[in-house]
Formats: C-alpha cells, structure tokens, sequence
C-alpha cells in the first residue's frame, strides 16, 4: 500500500466501498489513509 499515490489510495478506498469488498480490506486501506493523514479526504465524500 505504501506505494499507491495518496490519490490512488483515495480512489482504491472509494471503490472498494462501491464494490462492498471485505470489510478487512475497506479497514485495510482507511488505515494506510489515516497513517498519511488524508482522512479529510474521506470524510467529505463518504
């Protein structure tokens, strides 16, 4: 995950969400997203 750009890793988190994939997975990436501090990304559109 770590080498997804921060919009990559912004867009694969609002897919997954589309796609309702494994709850581990969405929790996966919304960590990798908080570790970066993008979670203002998130909040807006979810």
């Amino acid at each position: 995950m770590r080498k997804l750009s921060d919009e990559l890793l912004i867009e694969s988190y609002h897919k997954a969400r589309e796609l309702k994939l494994s709850p581990d997975f969405i929790r996966l990436i919304e960590t990798e997203i908080h570790r970066r501090s993008l979670s203002h990304r998130i909040k807006v559109s979810s």
